[in-house]
């Protein structure tokens, strides 16, 4: 690390703390030449994540819009913000650990399903007669079958 006042470049970590939000480590930074001491951040770098929209279009990937989705699936039901932030957590960590950049709307759409499955059955079938878009009762009704076998 560089000193920002004589831009020597030997210098030592007086201290380290993780940022509250546990997404940046704050060092505190000592020069060995002239003995001034400085702050560095570090953080990790971030690759966008991008999303395959059934059209084909590409848009960088908005947790907001699933979580709006779930939001809509779990009102008045027993689940609670903290769950469905852990839910999004899990998914994105599914979608997003391998090497692969970009994901398909079917793949969230899918895993979203998944978790909500295990969280609370009625949020799931909400979400899922959104998402799957049932053009009658006969393939909702099938769905519920699945459901429950």
């Amino acid at each position: 690390m560089r000193c920002p006042f004589c831009n020597h470049t030997d210098g030592k970590v007086v201290d380290s703390r993780a940022s509250k939000e546990g997404d940046s480590i704050r060092r505190r930074r000592e020069c060995l030449k002239c003995g001034r001491r400085f702050t560095t951040y570090e953080r990790i770098e971030e690759v966008a994540q991008m999303v395959i929209k059934k059209d084909g279009r590409r848009e960088n990937f908005d947790r907001w819009k699933i979580k709006s989705g779930i939001l809509k699936a779990v009102e008045k039901r027993p689940v609670g913000l903290e769950q469905v932030d852990a839910l999004i957590d899990e998914v994105e960590r599914e979608l997003f650990n391998s090497t692969e950049h970009e994901v398909t709307t079917k793949a969230i759409g899918e895993a979203v399903m998944n978790k909500l499955k295990q969280l609370d059955e009625v949020a799931y079938v909400r979400f899922a007669s959104v998402y799957r878009q049932f053009k009658d009762l006969n393939e909702f009704m099938s769905e519920l079958k699945t459901m429950l076998t």
